[in-house]
């Protein structure tokens, strides 16, 4: 009995999908935000069509606050977008990982150099069409999907701290500024003290009560402040610099930040940041990290049960102008690798993960530690500073400059006085930097608002 090629076409179609090709779903499992800058929205990884607009960015020549600066950096961060399109590959090779492997087709011609024996010859050219699939066993695809999804969670923790780390350098940037323009103004605070105190110096010396040499002591000290004004600016165009950076601008467009440098809150108690240490994304991505390693283990596990190569083929006999069908089955024997020392592996660099993460913890404690003792300092130093140090220096600097103008002090104690009131002023102004850094050095460590009740 002939058997039709539709009919044999189809019985190899239809073993092909003995395996089926459905791709079993993974919920993805993207992690909770932190607390930190959870209402803004973030960047998407769309493709973006050609003719599509472009993103809207900052107003040219606008006064930025800071929720307007980690809102644009969220959104235009390179590195954060990097991070997002990488969860995005990642999901991709969830689904990928789900599919089963392709069947091969091959053809087959035997006893070819038989052809020209006579046709009465017992040998004659036989083609062979030939459709094989592996069946993988032991839960092998399952595995791998498995895997493929933990490594998919481990990709968005990774989004999720940059997305921390992100805000945390945007924050400083911020204070970096707000602090380059306070000492811009600051200098040019000092520059109006020193011109009024060359402004008496002069006053003297036209009257004869002092010696030229004291005028032109004061034309240098002036002099020279204008040169800390000079570098004031460069100061705050290169903060403006690496804040628009941040935020994915090749400039800054913006005029001016506006913020509450003055603010200082209370700190709380160590003990209760350590608390709130485990919401940061370095601790809490350990649990997907071991589960990516876990995930490893069981597929080299499955690994280790051999995979069966299912064939059914279509054969034409030439001689009798018969068709045939053939199956077969084959698989490998395990004599010499049963993948014992791959699973090996993967168990070693399980119990390396959780190492791993005690040692994450052992650093994130010290880093808080750190952190802590820098904002302690900047706050007992601004403390000292806002209410003894810079009101004493204020008043004595008014009182020698109002004695030099009667005669009482000479320009030495005039200039020690100015110099130590805006030596003062400028320590303020690095311990506010300092203490605000430290706010955010800290939020980055909790991730979440220091001040959240």
């Amino acid at each position: 009995m002939k058997v039709p090629f539709a009919i044999v076409c189809a019985a190899l179609l239809s073993l092909a999908g003995v395996c089926g090709c459905a791709v079993p779903r993974v919920p993805a499992t993207m992690p909770e935000p932190r607390p930190l800058g959870r209402d803004l929205p973030v960047f998407e990884p769309v493709p973006i069509a050609e003719n599509a607009p472009a993103p809207e960015g900052m107003p040219v020549g606008g006064v930025l606050t800071l929720r307007e600066a980690m809102a644009q950096a969220m959104l235009h961060n390179p590195d954060l977008a990097a991070f997002a399109w990488e969860v995005r590959a990642r999901e991709a090779r969830v689904l990928q990982a789900g599919r089963p492997p392709n069947p091969a087709a091959g053809i087959l011609a035997e006893d070819f150099a038989a052809s020209a024996a006579p046709r009465s010859s017992a040998v004659q050219p036989q083609l062979s069409l030939q459709l094989s699939q592996l069946v993988e066993l032991g839960g092998k695809r399952a595995a791998r999907q498995s895997l493929a999804a933990r490594e998919r969670d481990v990709a968005a923790w990774d989004f999720e701290g940059a997305r921390i780390d992100t805000l945390t350098r945007v924050a400083r940037a911020f204070v970096d500024i707000l602090v380059a323009q306070r000492g811009l103004l600051l200098a040019e605070e000092s520059t109006g003290l020193a011109n009024e105190v060359h402004q008496s110096v002069t006053a003297r010396v036209e009257a004869g009560a002092v010696s030229p040499i004291e005028a032109t002591k004061a034309e240098v000290t002036a002099a020279a402040v204008q040169v800390e004004v000079d570098r004031a600016r460069l100061a705050l165009d290169a903060a403006r610099s690496g804040l628009a950076g941040l935020m994915g601008q090749g400039q800054a467009v913006f005029s001016a930040v506006t913020g509450d440098l003055d603010t200082v809150p209370d700190v709380p108690a160590l003990e209760d940041l350590r608390d709130r240490v485990s919401l940061t994304p370095e601790l809490a991505r350990w649990a997907a990290e071991i589960a990516q390693r876990a995930a490893v283990v069981t597929l080299e596990e499955a690994k280790r049960t051999p995979d069966v190569t299912v064939t059914a083929g279509y054969r034409r006999f030439t001689e009798t102008g018969s068709n045939a069908l053939a199956v077969g089955a084959a698989i490998p024997l395990p004599l010499f690798d049963r993948n014992t020392d791959a699973v090996e592996e993967a168990k070693s660099r399980l119990a390396k993960s959780h190492a791993q993460q005690l040692a994450a913890e052992a650093r994130v404690a010290m880093a808080l530690a750190e952190a802590y003792r820098a904002l302690s300092t900047a706050r007992a130093e601004l403390t000292a500073l806002q209410t003894l140090v810079i009101p004493g220096a204020q008043q004595t600097f008014d009182a020698v400059s109002e004695g030099y103008r009667l005669g009482r002090f000479g320009y030495l104690e005039v200039l020690d006085a100015q110099r130590t009131l805006v030596g003062y002023r400028s320590q303020h102004l690095r311990a506010l930097a300092d203490f605000h850094k430290a706010v955010a050095d800290v939020e980055r460590l909790i991730g979440a608002p220091l001040d959240r009740r």
